[in-house]
């Protein structure tokens, strides 16, 4: 049973995380803020897409018991299905989830699974975001593998976020760079998703992902042609969920 730490409201043990954490690397952050009881009981969730296997990697060399949250939306490439079996395999991780939407409610709200081509927003809430928060409950906070180059949306993130006032969001690769990500790849030469050879360097559901032209931004692909950018996971109350540069620490 995973115990709920208390100690201080969720604003204030964010603003004590990134303080406290402020000059760290990536590493040094997994190594001594999944220990830090400001923190509490986490899980890193994962989507095995086009970058995902660097945190994977990171986190199991430091803490390989971490659970790692895997939503299957039933809507994935069965190149990312192949490559999250591959990378299950290949790393020493102890506790990989797969957690899907319940049947009953994609019998109901998508029975024929066409909803995204009405409904992008109600389809993701269905396939990803109700299972997640399924999935998270009972967890202090959770690793994202989030960086501010992705998207302008994405651009103030730090490492430790207040999910509202009932979890901690982690983003230890937030100041991480895409230089930053290929040397890693290279360094510990770890296999990458297939799709990324394609033109693909973000992947999500196949209806609603598609190629990035160069120069465009590397989530141009995500809902082409919709203002949307997010799936929801990081939403809260339907709005993006990201430290503003009034208070970057």
């Amino acid at each position: 049973m995973l115990l709920k730490v208390e100690q201080g409201t969720i604003a204030e043990r964010v603003a004590a995380l990134n303080a406290r954490y402020r000059h760290h690397s990536a590493t040094a952050v997994l190594e001594h803020a999944l220990k830090d009881p400001d923190l509490g009981q986490v899980a890193l969730v994962s989507s095995f897409g086009a970058e995902s296997v660097v945190l994977l990697h990171l986190v199991s060399v430091i803490a390989p018991e971490t659970p790692v949250i895997f939503v299957d939306t039933r809507m994935l490439f069965q190149e990312t299905l192949d490559y999250q079996r591959e990378l299950a395999e290949k790393l020493p991780l102890c506790d990989i989830r797969t957690i899907r939407a319940r049947k009953t409610r994609t019998d109901f709200e998508d029975p024929d699974g066409t909803l995204h081509q009405f409904s992008t927003d109600a389809c993701c809430n269905v396939r990803k975001v109700e299972p997640l928060e399924r999935a998270l409950q009972g967890f202090d906070g959770w690793i994202t593998g989030r960086k501010r180059f992705q998207n302008s949306d994405r651009g103030a993130i730090d490492f430790f976020e207040n999910e509202g006032d009932f979890r901690i969001k982690v983003n230890p690769l937030a100041h991480w760079g895409r230089e930053d990500l290929e040397e890693y790849l290279v360094n510990n030469n770890l296999p990458r998703h297939p799709l990324v050879a394609k033109g693909y360097p973000s992947i999500g559901c196949a209806p609603c992902t598609s190629p990035v032209k160069p120069g465009e931004d590397p989530r141009a692909g995500r809902w082409r042609g919709q203002d949307k950018s997010e799936c929801g996971i990081h939403f809260i109350n339907g709005k993006p969920v990201r430290t503003t540069k009034d208070n970057a620490l």
